[in-house]
């Protein structure tokens, strides 16, 4: 296994690019074309964050190299994202930050970012978390599996780690059309991972619990409600989804998938009454 470090210290002169030619690409030489954009684009967003949201000093950049795959690592000494995003959007707690990031379209700088960077860099990859405070977030390509867990220790910063085959056969190019319903390739679709909004063993029952998992996704077209690992919703949680915002968002398309049998039922009871 090869590994290669790379120490910088951020500030507004701090060029992504330039970083990444003259200090990743030689790292890399070899990539198949298709890998090579991937981290192009992976490696240059999240370095951005670092440089215009974290308020770090100081970010280091760790790579590892085997036969089979690449694992790139960026770990800066800032806010913090789960706090930065919390406070900005005066969330309850750092997990409910994850569930936003989760959905895309989240920036806490909309002049300036569109909020895409991480939502689409996280399904580039085969493996993409992010561990900043004391919660751990990933994400597991093509399977939109997620974890999100309270880590034993409490770090600084934010640390983003990136894994991709050598040989991955995937392209940027269908990353971004997997998440369009239009024809010039708009960020109009969205996956939510419904599991996320809960807490603990909480099950999803209440109206207020449906609000959460239904925040800003009137930004979207098409909305994709994952309920794998749910086992079950309420009368309130699956009325306020899919018959209230429903109502109110006649444009917008719901869509559950991994929908157990008992979930069904409360969602076929919610649309039987619009």
């Amino acid at each position: 296994m090869d590994q290669q470090e790379i120490e910088l210290k951020l500030g507004k002169q701090t060029d992504e690019n330039q970083v990444w030619r003259q200090q990743v690409v030689p790292v890399l030489p070899d990539l198949p074309s298709n890998a090579r954009e991937i981290w192009a684009y992976g490696f240059q967003e999240m370095l951005n964050n670092a440089i215009d949201h974290s308020s770090g000093t100081n970010v280091r950049i760790v790579i590892r190299r085997t036969t089979i795959s690449t694992t790139l690592r960026i770990v800066d000494d800032g806010y913090g994202i789960f706090r930065k995003i919390k406070d900005s959007l005066d969330l309850e707690d750092d997990r409910q930050a994850v569930f936003e990031l989760s959905k895309g379209k989240l920036t806490t700088d909309p002049d300036n970012h569109t909020g895409q960077g991480i939502f689409f860099t996280s399904r580039m990859f085969d493996r993409f978390s992010i561990w900043s405070g004391s919660v751990f977030f990933s994400h597991k390509s093509p399977k939109e599996e997620y974890w999100v867990l309270d880590a034993d220790d409490h770090i600084i910063g934010t640390s983003i780690s990136m894994e991709l085959s050598n040989h991955t056969k995937r392209t940027p190019r269908e990353v971004f059309d997997a998440f369009s319903t239009d024809g010039d390739y708009g960020f109009t679709r969205t996956i939510v991972p419904v599991d996320l909004a809960r807490y603990g063993d909480d099950a999803l029952i209440s109206r207020s619990q449906a609000r959460r998992v239904l925040m800003r996704l009137d930004r979207f077209n098409t909305v994709v409600l994952n309920f794998r690992n749910v086992e079950q919703v309420g009368q309130g949680f699956a009325d306020e989804v899919f018959r209230v915002f429903a109502r109110n968002h006649p444009g917008i398309e719901l869509i559950p998938i991994n929908a157990n049998p008992q979930v069904m039922r409360m969602i076929r009871r919610a649309t039987s009454d619009i």
